[in-house]
């Protein structure tokens, strides 16, 4: 029977296995059905631990001791000097990321479809393969058990008489069609000794979408045939203006040499240019100011928001942070002669440019810079002769007063930038200087609503311009006499010495008080109203004044500095200074702090600028610090912006630089919990008038 022939055969497969390996042949439960593995009865058994024989004995408390170890995923034996050339600061720097990652094993292969002709032919060859190598591992032996199990309810099948219905059906299908040979399933071999399958599925954060939706920017059609009269109009246009063009010219005086002439045509050519420059004019400044921001991008964000921490640890010294350098090509023989901030645009100021060598003049030139683009001026101006001093008015922030080498004053107007020409000057006729204008100022309009300024000179008058309609009207104010100078010349004349005024600066709060420096050392308070004599005379240095101002909180106190090395701080109704500081080198100007009544600042002419804070230090300056070159550069001006803490600096070669304050030297009231810090013009007086009555108690008790 076959059945019988099975069931010895699979006797005699079992047979093959040794009677004392039945561990080896898995079992199921009779309660549960669970598969138990090989060695499943091993953990009810007592192990016994071998102790080798070089072992340390330790005791309890030894180990019950906790040995933290801390393990890093840092490869040891990874460089940590690795250097790299950076081309955006063009030069080897160290790498300061390392990889870290140590490949141990990597192996390359190929993945093939399983329903593609190659992976089918490698699926049967591995069937194949499985089915010829004989396997003597348990699990195998467990499918030979299910493979005669199905095959002896097989045989019992065709021992049993079929119906006839299936007989029919049997005999109706085909001799060819035959049943596929069952493939062996391939099983994934584990670690029969202690394996536990384990999986994680790693959170995947959900994908979001955002979107924002705008109006839709305005369109407009427009459409046009152009034919030839319209062609036509347009040139007869364009020829009209050429016309009126070269009747402006005519209107103007002759022009008497050749080059002047090729300018005019040039002009013209301009002229007839600009309807299509002006258009693009705007835009294209708007984006060179991107340009220039994305270039300075680094010096942008230091003034905006660097602060020196290092400041903590330096006992109130400060420190200045230089930012942008201003030049222009055509002025760099020139020296810095002024400087000014616009009152209104406070990223804009004014650059004069002339020359302090009295051998060495030659031509001048007024330049405007902004924040906004370093690299180039928003305005340019010529003038023959050079530019000693420049101040803009307060409600016309347009209009820039100049005092020239030669004598000269002149207003500029910005809104006529396409003329490179004053819109009014001084003449010989019209009361002009005979020597260089130091220092002009805007004072407040006169009753008629005119515009007016003052003008101090070398020639020692002091003069009051006041533009009527179209022209400008000088009034002396006030000559400069130095008193006990009266010497008798022919036939009984009296002579007196004029002095030279250098410098002046008008008070504050009182309208017709104002200083005037000059070349003997002397400051003079004068009066508007008395043209005769002066209020008061200070014996201030021993050389030229180079600078006077007011303090724009204290209405008694002004400063001066010298090129006798000096910075004197005064008060106006004591002859002798307050302060008394010794810079070490000739001063070319002071300025006071417009944020605090005790702070100022002084350049000299060894290339230093010095920060002074009354209240933080009397004695010595809180910052020191070099700005050019001592040898070749001398600094020559010194203003500080309005709002933002940054100062800019001139110096002789046409350079002016901008830097920010550190946070020691702008010290402002720290708030208590609790208390509101009182802020304005009255804390800052009272601040400079606690250090003042320090300075004034010893000459009290010794009048007394």
């Amino acid at each position: 029977m076959p059945g019988k022939e099975l069931h010895k055969r699979k006797q005699s497969i079992i047979g093959q296995f040794p009677r004392g390996s039945k561990s080896i042949i898995r079992r199921r439960d009779d309660e549960g059905g669970i598969e138990l593995g090989e060695g499943a009865d091993e953990w009810t058994q007592a192990k016994t631990l071998i102790k080798p024989p070089d072992q340390l004995d330790l005791t309890d408390a030894e180990l019950k001791e906790e040995i933290t170890r801390i393990l890093t995923a840092n490869n040891p034996h990874a460089p940590q000097n690795i250097v790299r050339y950076s081309f955006k600061e063009r030069a080897y720097k160290q790498m300061s990321v390392v990889e870290q990652l140590a490949v141990h094993f990597t192996l390359c292969g190929n993945l093939i479809f399983r329903d593609s002709d190659e992976g089918r032919r490698q699926s049967l060859r591995q069937s194949t393969m499985s089915a010829v190598v004989p396997v003597t591992t348990s699990f195998v032996v467990e499918d030979l058990e299910e493979d005669v199990e199905l095959k002896e309810d097989t045989s019992q099948a065709t021992l049993m008489p079929a119906a006839p219905e299936e007989q029919e059906e049997q005999e109706q299908e085909p001799e060819q069609e035959q049943p596929r040979p069952r493939l062996i399933q391939e099983r994934k071999l584990t670690n029969q000794f202690n394996f536990s399958e384990r999986a994680s599925q790693t959170y995947n954060n959900p994908i979001r979408d955002r979107a924002c939706q705008m109006e839709p920017p305005p369109r407009a059609t427009f459409s046009a045939n152009a034919n030839q009269w319209e062609i036509y109009d347009d040139y007869v246009e364009e020829l009209q203006k050429l016309e009126k063009s070269k009747e402006k010219e005519k209107q103007k005086a002759p022009v008497s040499k050749k080059q002047d002439k090729t300018r005019g045509r040039k002009l013209t050519s301009l002229e007839s240019q600009s309807d299509d420059i002006t258009k693009v004019a705007k835009a294209a400044k708007i984006v060179e100011r991107m340009v220039n921001q994305n270039t300075f991008d680094d010096v942008a964000q230091d003034f905006k928001y660097f602060e020196d921490t290092s400041d903590d640890y330096r006992d109130n010294l400060g420190t200045l942070l230089p930012l942008w350098k201003f030049q222009y090509d055509k002025a760099k023989r020139l020296a810095v002669t002024a400087l000014c901030w616009n009152p209104k645009y406070k990223d804009l100021f004014i650059v004069g440019h002339g020359s302090y060598d009295f051998v060495k003049q030659s031509r001048g030139m007024l330049l405007l810079y902004t924040l906004k683009n370093p690299s180039f001026p928003e305005y340019i101006f010529n003038s023959e002769s050079g530019i000693m001093c420049a101040d803009v008015h307060v409600d016309h922030p347009y209009l820039i007063v100049v005092g020239f080498y030669d004598g000269n004053v002149a207003i500029y107007n910005l809104k006529k930038p396409a003329s490179s020409q004053p819109g009014y000057k001084s003449s010989a006729k019209h009361g002009k200087h005979t020597d260089p204008v130091w220092q002009v100022k805007w004072q407040k309009d006169d009753m008629d609503n005119n515009l007016n300024f003052f003008s101090v000179s070398s020639d020692g008058r002091i003069v009051s311009w006041t533009l009527v309609k179209n022209e400008l009207v000088h009034t002396d104010v006030i000559k400069l006499l130095v008193e006990g100078t009266t010497v008798e010349g022919p036939e009984g004349l009296q002579l007196q010495t004029i002095g030279c005024g250098t410098s002046f600066d008008f008070h504050k709060k009182i309208d017709y008080l104002f200083l005037v420096g000059t070349e003997e050392g002397k400051i003079y308070k004068c009066s508007k109203s008395y043209s005769s004599q002066f209020l008061d005379i200070f014996d201030a240095h021993h050389m030229a004044v180079d600078a006077v101002n007011w303090n724009p909180f204290h209405s008694k106190v002004f400063i001066s500095c010298s090129s006798d090395w000096t910075v004197k701080i005064w008060d106006h109704t004591i002859k002798t200074p307050m302060f008394i500081y010794d810079l070490n080198s000739a001063v070319g100007d002071v300025a006071w702090a417009p944020y605090s009544s005790t702070v100022f600042a002084a350049v000299t002419t060894d290339g230093k600028a010095h920060v002074f804070d009354l209240s933080v230090n009397k004695y010595e300056a809180i910052c020191i610090q070099a700005v050019v070159a001592k040898k070749k550069n001398k600094l020559t001006h010194i203003q500080f912006n309005p709002i933002y803490p940054i100062v800019i600096i001139g110096d002789e070669r046409g350079h002016v630089i901008c830097l920010k304050l550190s946070p020691n030297l702008r010290k402002m009231p720290k708030e208590k919990k609790g208390q509101e810090v009182q802020k304005g013009p009255e804390v800052e007086i009272a601040k400079l008038d606690k250090l003042l009555n320090l300075v004034r108690e010893p000459a009290a008790k010794t009048s007394k």
